[in-house]
């Protein structure tokens, strides 16, 4: 068998290389020994081709002829005569190492082995793929039809140099796999991977190494997925395989909030940065399907991740059985953390509007209320303010997470016109039954999805579905219970839907003024009528229709109440009573002042004169040294620094000792504080806490122009973390990362919206 090799490249010389240099050359390489896994016949395989090439050139005569053939093969390969006739005068050893129409060694079978060590040593891994497999296949198909002739003498024969053929295939599939890591193909880099443990496992052989490959696959698989799941739609194959491997990644850790080994490396905020970066290559199908099933674990991260998705879903397609999936998932997260505001946006996109405007008043995102409020100053209620923010929500914090929905636009006056839309919001139930729904949910432990909350007739047969026979069907997604368990409409007792103004036309036309500026909305004569028993406290609110059977109705008695005079009469006297009132409170008010100034007069306070010192200005004057801000207020990198460094400061404090979470609120916003509030929470819970060292490097500050009080800034965040659990030391990690911040202005102050790593999760 030939090999392409030359005596110069197993010595690891140049062509030029001095006596000194060949000795010390081949004293190195004698010394330098394979692994440990490989017999001591292979070892002499390989120590006798590296003194044939010493040995050929240490001889002055013999390194003359090889040289003269060496330089005819690499510079003149066409006239090779010369070659040929010093190679008839060389020695032996000369013409065996020696061939005038290919540079190469000839070796016999046994010598196999050393030659693929030494191919393997220099760094040619495929090369060795392509002279190791052929041995194996031959091998195996060989041995069959002789196994009956003589089966021992064929036993013999493999045991001899057969297993050291395996790992040496098996070592360049391990070294071409990290050479494919570390130049970013990481699904090649698992199939070479892959191929040199399915050889061994094959073979039985060599545990330690297939180990060894195993911990390299546990540590690509995140690379692997990043890289599935980025290809187009299209290729759906290999992004169901990188699917699959998140959820089996996912399985093995124990959520998107375990802590079982993983072997992957990453912690847990390196897991969710994961996570983070993961979410901008999912559909929002996808990210449907995987959070909703990790949030049943249960997993408070999964279930924020989830109300998202279902809420991008339910607008984008129409679906609002979706977004009142989320409303229900929110109820169960209420407990732990303030989700008023999401609540309050999935009120309204249910056509819910006044338990919309009353969740709303309970949320503690001050900036959220203040702008809503600032939207809503001509108007008697917060539904102007809250449909413009919901439109901002959609747009920029919840669209641009999903790869299918980044440039879609978020309008609701196409939503609630939408036929499908208008149907569903038809059949939900009022806002009475819906706050009673909620206070009853809202409790409770993460508790499941109730169904048929309110009761169908045993001879309805109105059904749930002909609300969905327009819905985008899913790709092996499963049914989603939120499909079938919506409320149906309050029935009376003929059977009979008894509403007089559809919820759906309601809610439209109703979105559709605040949408074109209008604050008021018209109110039908006939529910004018209705509301004169019980006024309502806002021009726009929807009356509760009565929806009780009238042969349960209790008979009231005519009482003198009851009468017209009767209540005329009674305001009247409530009228006077408080007229009487206010006027003696206020002739009391005065005769006690002017008899207590008469007998106890008070004296004039003393007049403060100005302090003012000659060594001290009467105004701070500002440091020379520190940077001006700008008259408009617009971010400087110096401005951008100090919020980035400031945050930092705030999760070092918030993931520390004393876990003070109430600080991100200072410098965090929007679903950046929920889900950093989330994390230091269940951090708090499992006793678990870091201590951090930051250093901050601001490489870019972009302005958006459409908003003004938004703007980008990228910067490079070098951190140190150490982890503590149980008051123990588990770990360390030192990363370099390029982080892009989203910083948004609210009331005067700039604040973090969200953030994302822009380089890989591991360095």
């Amino acid at each position: 068998m030939r090999i392409p090799l030359d005596y110069y490249r197993i010595l690891g010389l140049p062509l030029a290389a001095s006596d000194e240099q060949l000795r010390q050359a081949y004293s190195d390489r004698i010394v330098q020994l394979p692994r440990r896994e490989y017999s001591q016949a292979a070892i002499s395989s390989r120590k006798q081709l590296i003194e044939e090439a010493y040995v050929v050139l240490s001889d002055p005569k013999q390194r003359s002829t090889y040289d003269h053939l060496y330089l005819a093969h690499a510079y003149d390969p066409d006239n090779l005569a010369a070659a040929a006739v010093a190679l008839e005068n060389s020695p032996e050893s000369t013409k065996r190492g020696s061939n005038t129409q290919s540079l190469g060694i000839e070796i016999t079978q046994d010598e196999l082995v050393g030659a693929l060590l030494i191919l393997q040593e220099l760094g040619e891994y495929e090369l060795v793929l392509k002279l190791g497999r052929p041995y194996l296949v031959n091998k195996n198909g060989a041995t069959s039809p002789r196994k009956g002739n003589n089966l021992a003498e064929e036993e013999i024969h493999e045991s001899a140099e057969h297993p050291d053929v395996v790992l040496t295939v098996a070592l360049a599939c391990l070294e071409l796999g990290r050479e494919q890591w570390q130049q970013g193909h990481y699904e090649n880099a698992a199939i070479s991977l892959e191929t040199g443990q399915e050889l061994l496992v094959r073979e039985g052989l060599f545990a330690s190494v297939q180990a060894e490959i195993q911990a390299d696959l546990y540590k690509l698989r995140p690379y692997r997925i990043l890289e599935l799941l980025a290809l187009p739609q299209e290729k759906t194959a290999e992004r169901s395989q990188g699917l699959e491997l998140l959820q089996n990644l996912l399985e093995d850790r124990g959520g998107i909030d375990g802590t079982n080994n993983d072997d992957s490396g990453l912690n847990i905020d390196d897991f969710l940065r994961f996570i983070q970066q993961l979410r901008n290559h999912l559909t929002v199908a996808e990210q449907h399907k995987l959070f909703e099933a990790q949030s049943k674990r249960p997993s408070a991260v999964a279930t924020y991740l989830a109300v998202y998705a279902l809420i991008a879903r339910g607008f984008a397609q129409r679906q609002p059985a979706l977004i009142r999936q989320a409303r229900q998932m929110l109820m169960r997260l209420g407990k732990r953390q303030d989700v008023h505001l999401e609540q309050s946006l999935c009120a309204l996109l249910l056509g819910q509007t006044e338990e919309a405007t009353r969740v709303l008043e309970l949320s503690q995102e001050y900036e959220a209320l203040a702008f809503i409020r600032e939207k809503s100053q001509d108007s008697p209620d917060l539904l102007p303010g809250l449909c413009l923010y919901a439109e901002q929500w959609l747009q920029h914090e919840v669209f641009p997470h999903f790869r299918d929905l980044a440039n879609q636009q978020a309008f609701l006056k196409d939503y609630f016109a939408n036929q499908q839309v208008q149907a569903y919001l038809e059949a939900l139930p009022t806002d009475a039954e819906t706050t009673n729904e909620w206070a009853v949910i809202n409790p409770q432990n993460f508790p499941q999805p109730q169904t048929n909350n309110l009761p169908f007739p045993k001879n309805s047969t109105r059904t749930p579905k002909q609300f969905n026979h327009n819905r985008t069907p899913d790709l092996d997604l499963p049914d989603t219970p939120e499909y079938s368990n919506f409320s149906p409409p309050m029935w009376n007792s003929s059977g009979n839907v008894k509403s007089e103004v559809p919820a759906a036309e309601r809610t439209s036309r109703g979105t559709k003024e605040h949408l074109n500026g209008s604050v008021k909305s018209a109110t039908p004569a006939h529910n004018q009528k209705r509301r004169r028993r019980k006024p309502a406290p806002s021009p726009i609110r929807e009356r509760l229709p009565d929806n009780r059977p009238h042969s349960r109705r209790p008979r009231r008695r005519r009482t003198f109440a009851n009468t017209i005079e009767g209540k005329t009469r009674l305001v009247w006297r409530v009228f006077i009573s408080l007229v009487s009132i206010l006027v003696f409170w206020v002739l009391a008010t005065t005769t006690f002042g002017w008899l207590k100034n008469l007998f106890f007069p008070t004296r004039p306070a003393p007049v403060s004169q100005l302090f003012v010192q000659i060594n001290q200005p009467p105004i701070s004057i500002p440091d020379p040294n520190s940077q001006p801000q700008g008259l408009d207020g617009s971010l400087t990198d110096a401005a951008a620094e100090e919020v980035i460094r400031t945050w930092l400061s705030t999760k070092a404090e918030a993931l520390g000792p004393n876990h003070e979470i109430d600080n991100l609120e200072q410098i965090l916003t929007g679903s950046a504080l929920s889900q950093w509030r989330l994390i230091a929470q269940q951090a708090r819970s499992d006793n678990r806490y870091r201590k951090y060292e930051h250093s901050v490097k601001v490489e870019s500050v972009e302005k958006i122009d459409l908003f003004a009080d938004r703007a980008t800034v990228v910067a490079t965040v070098k951190e140190a973390t150490q982890l503590y659990e149980n008051g123990q030391f588990k770990n360390s990690s030192n990363e370099n990362l390029r982080v892009r911040y989203d910083l948004i202005r609210q009331r005067g102050k700039w604040r973090i919206q969200s953030a994302s790593v822009v380089n890989q999760i591991i360095r």
